[in-house]
């Protein structure tokens, strides 16, 4: 089985975890993953057949399925938002209106950090377009133009955060002040997928987060692996922070109150018409048996 990920990130430990720690085996699956560079080209990757799976934000199956595509999202990954706002040392920040005027470095749109930024700004009564700058890079490069001093502020997920923090760059805000239920990133697969194989994928999942609840310092152990060109302080601080404030899923199920949040976003940003129906996009059909739901 071949799993496409957007990126390389402690965000997405669990598959991780569930790959290296022989969830997916102890599950009767063998599993790579392979990295596609943007959430666009996983979840393309799933639709021509080159990958059985595809994890990203949900929005982009959403927008898929509101195009055709018999695609579904079938497990949660993250499921509180999992960016924070990081700040050059020297710069004031009491509030979100200190971003005006200001250059701040994010992930492509509409990856999930970016839109509730952009949805942040909004609250604000800041104009993107007009009150600041915003700078989008590729997903997961946010960190080297806020070190580079090309902008004083960033948008990071970790271990990105951590890796500025570690350089002096202090954490200003976290995007839990948004939203406390919100799908960040989860498991997409194919509407005419094997259901053996999807119960089986999401059986492994469920079992590896479970297992990050109850052994951080083996999920610190993989996640130091999985990230070896990184210092593993850095490693560490990021697995702490995203285990201590309960950025990962505790289960593989998606709720509806996540899920519509998530969708939210997308239609105050215009890349949704509307806020999908849930049964149109989620299928909870895998997720019932992995967490002992009676069918």
């Amino acid at each position: 089985m071949v799993v496409s990920q957007l990126f390389q990130s402690i965000q997405l430990l669990p598959l991780y975890v569930a790959i290296d720690g022989g969830f997916f085996k102890d599950a009767g699956l063998s599993v790579s993953k392979q990295t596609a560079g943007s959430a666009n080209a996983a979840l393309s990757a799933l639709i021509s057949g080159s990958a059985d799976f595809s994890v990203h934000g949900p929005e982009w199956t959403a927008v898929a399925v509101e195009k055709g595509a018999a695609v579904e999202v079938i497990a949660s990954i993250v499921s509180r938002p999992s960016f924070w706002i990081a700040a050059a040392p020297d710069v004031k920040f009491s509030s979100i209106s200190d971003l005006k005027g200001q250059t701040v470095v994010t992930g492509l749109m509409p990856t999930t950090s970016s839109s509730m930024l952009f949805k942040l700004l909004k609250q604000n009564g800041l104009d993107p377009s007009r009150d600041l700058t915003v700078t989008q890079v590729q997903i997961g490069s946010e960190p080297g133009p806020l070190l580079a001093g090309q902008a004083k502020f960033g948008v990071l997920y970790e271990p990105g955060l951590d890796q500025v923090a570690s350089r002096g760059m202090k954490i200003v805000y976290s995007f839990t002040q948004m939203a406390d239920a919100y799908t960040v990133a989860a498991v997409s697969a194919r509407r005419n997928i094997d259901p053996d194989t999807a119960t089986r994928f999401v059986d492994g999942l469920q079992h590896a987060l479970q297992y990050m609840q109850s052994d951080v310092q083996g999920t610190i152990k993989i996640a130091r692996a999985e990230f070896p060109s990184l210092p593993g302080q850095v490693v560490e601080a990021a697995v702490k922070r995203m285990i201590g404030d309960h950025i990962y899923s505790k289960s593989v199920d998606v709720t509806p109150t996540a899920f519509e949040n998530s969708m939210a976003t997308q239609v105050d940003l215009g890349n949704l018409k509307v806020v999908p129906k849930y049964d149109d996009v989620v299928s909870r059909r895998f997720i019932k048996t992995a967490i002992g739901e009676t069918p």
